[in-house]
């Protein structure tokens, strides 16, 4: 156990003289933790982490360092200052390779309880992907953070073809000027309010905001809370029959094409979070192919 093993990283020339802008690992499994105000919670992530290797003659960078280092990233809680730290680390661990910058990846999936619309008591788990993406580059810090947000989407025109078929009906049904009581009507309605209903579909919001390293969190469950209050009719967990007519009312209120959601969303984030891109996606059921929008 005592002999010298060889280590041909140091030993050995590199075959081609190549300088690589980066060079590490991806997808190694590990343990972090999220605090916010009011969240607390040890997650499971996975994680990238490279190097620059700017000298052509340098054969290999030292994983076994940047793995040391990127597991003690799950013993504190995370915030961007800590993800500079590693990442000012991973950069000094690497001197003898000449590295002057580094990267970190984090994908983990937050975990959010959320109360039913209307029915007490009543909650469920939503599963919020996320990204972290964070450089030092030349003593440039740099850190975007990524969530994945589902809400439901009612087409507009879809729903001006339903209302026009609904009226159609009605004027067929009740010719002339003959009066009309209110229980006729609302019999009516009853049967023919859905004779044509507008399409709507689970949709997707992938927004991405700037973090300095003196903030104070990541806060994520702050971005994912003024997303879904911009769209209004955020995907579900458990439900009622009473929640789930809640929900049919919050989509006949909020009508949105894919470029009404890409603008609220960016428009209730611009003054309160850094350099907001936003895509959105609506998964169409009327046609085998996706809406899209973008704004940055």
């Amino acid at each position: 156990m005592n002999a010298v093993l060889p280590d041909v990283s140091l030993t050995d020339d590199a075959p081609f003289m190549t300088p690589l802008q980066w060079v590490g690992m991806q997808d190694i499994d590990l343990p972090i933790t999220l605090k916010e105000p009011g969240y607390r919670r040890s997650l499971h992530a996975c994680a990238d982490a490279q190097v620059d290797l700017p000298a052509a003659h340098i054969k290999g960078i030292h994983m076994s360092r940047l793995y040391r280092l990127l597991d003690g990233l799950g013993e504190d809680a995370l915030t961007p200052e800590r993800i500079q730290q590693v990442l000012q680390a991973m950069i000094d661990s690497h001197r003898d390779c000449n590295s002057s910058s580094a990267r970190i990846g984090l994908s983990f999936d937050l975990l959010v309880r959320r109360a039913a619309l209307v029915s007490e008591a009543l909650a469920g788990w939503k599963s919020y992907p996320v990204r972290l993406n964070a450089q030092l580059v030349q003593g440039r810090f740099s850190l975007r953070a990524e969530v994945v947000v589902e809400y439901s989407s009612t087409c507009p025109c879809s729903a001006a073809l339903a209302r026009q078929l609904v009226e159609r009906r009605f004027l067929d049904d009740f010719p002339g000027d003959q009066p009309l009581n209110r229980e006729e009507m609302a019999s009516w309605l009853r049967r023919n309010a859905t004779l044509a209903t507008p399409h709507s579909q689970r949709s997707e919001a992938r927004v991405s905001v700037g973090l300095e390293a003196t903030d104070p969190s990541l806060a994520l469950l702050a971005l994912i809370d003024t997303i879904e209050a911009a769209v209004a009719t955020p995907v579900q967990t458990a439900v009622k029959r009473a929640d789930e007519q809640a929900f049919a009312a919050l989509n006949g209120a909020n009508l949105m094409f894919v470029e009404d959601a890409a603008r609220r969303i960016q428009d209730a984030l611009q003054s309160h979070f850094r350099a907001p891109r936003t895509q959105v996606k609506h998964l169409e059921s009327l046609h085998p192919h996706d809406a899209v929008a973008w704004a940055e």
